[in-house]
């Protein structure tokens, strides 16, 4: 724990403390948007350590609340873009159907046309399109 412990950055370069101890007025990016907010360009600000066995320590950077800004507000290309993008994601490029669901990475198809003959994936046939 005194590895993650270093407020004056003279270690690691900035500012660091342990895991879940960062001082107020510092969050990370997940912080910020819970908060809807986003880091603006800012600097890092310092970094939580948390140590792991057998790894090195996870790190995530802090940047200061008051210096952030407000997120952008989501616009409709913005929108029509994002449904878009997640449209082809669960269309299956073997039977070019709608999976319902994100394609695996690892089959790069939709589970039925990657595994054909087993009785547990119905065929694309049996499947529809949502419209």
């Amino acid at each position: 724990m005194t590895l993650c412990l270093d407020p004056t950055g003279a270690r690691y370069g900035i500012p660091t403390f342990p895991w879940r101890l960062a001082p107020d007025g510092l969050a990370t990016r997940r912080q910020l948007r819970a908060l809807g907010l986003r880091p603006g360009g800012q600097d890092i600000a310092g970094q939580v350590l948390r140590p792991r066995y057998r790894r090195g320590p996870l790190a995530a950077f802090l940047y200061r609340v008051d210096r952030a800004k407000p997120v952008r507000p989501m616009t409709p290309a913005k929108r029509a873009a994002l449904a878009k993008a997640n449209a082809a994601r669960r269309t299956c490029p073997v039977c070019r159907l709608d999976a319902g669901y994100v394609i695996p990475a690892s089959l790069g198809m939709c589970v039925p046309c990657a595994y054909p003959d087993d009785p547990r994936s119905s065929s694309p046939s049996d499947r529809r399109s949502p419209q």
